[in-house]
């Protein structure tokens, strides 16, 4: 793979600690969520994060379908819901991306969708590791 860019983060004090990217424009105080045990508020955590980038690199995969299929949609959004859970071998994570493509029928929105899947880079490097359920927004 010929790499295009690069991000850099650190992070301290793993998921009772601080995120920062190397520029600065992240940084950000992370804690426990409420409902696995933690003091709750107003800090971020690893599944908010993740749902921030994935849904924002999904939906830059679907756009690029629309483009190359020469669909007419209006704007997209992609709502990234991730969970947290415990599994067999410890904790796993699963998601749900739900697709809002205004002007098509719901079968070629999901469509849209399945071949965003295939595109994704966060879809592609997740695959076979996260349960990934995939919908359309009514």
């Amino acid at each position: 793979m010929k790499t295009m860019y690069k991000a850099k983060a650190t992070a301290t004090g793993g998921r009772n600690g601080k995120v920062e990217s190397e520029d600065g424009l992240i940084s950000m105080t992370t804690r426990v969520p409420k409902s696995m045990g933690g003091e709750g508020g107003a800090y971020t955590n690893p599944e908010q994060l993740f749902a921030a980038t994935w849904s924002t690199c999904f939906n830059g995969a679907l756009d690029l379908v629309i483009k190359q299929e020469g669909v007419e949609t209006g704007k997209t959004s992609i709502t990234a819901t991730v969970g947290i859970g415990k599994q067999k071998d410890g904790l796993g994570i699963n998601a749900v991306m739900e697709g809002h493509i205004p002007g098509v029928d719901k079968e070629k929105a999901m469509d849209l969708m399945k071949k965003a899947h295939q595109v994704c880079p966060y879809s592609k490097a997740t695959r076979g590791n996260v349960e990934v359920e995939l919908r359309v927004a009514e």
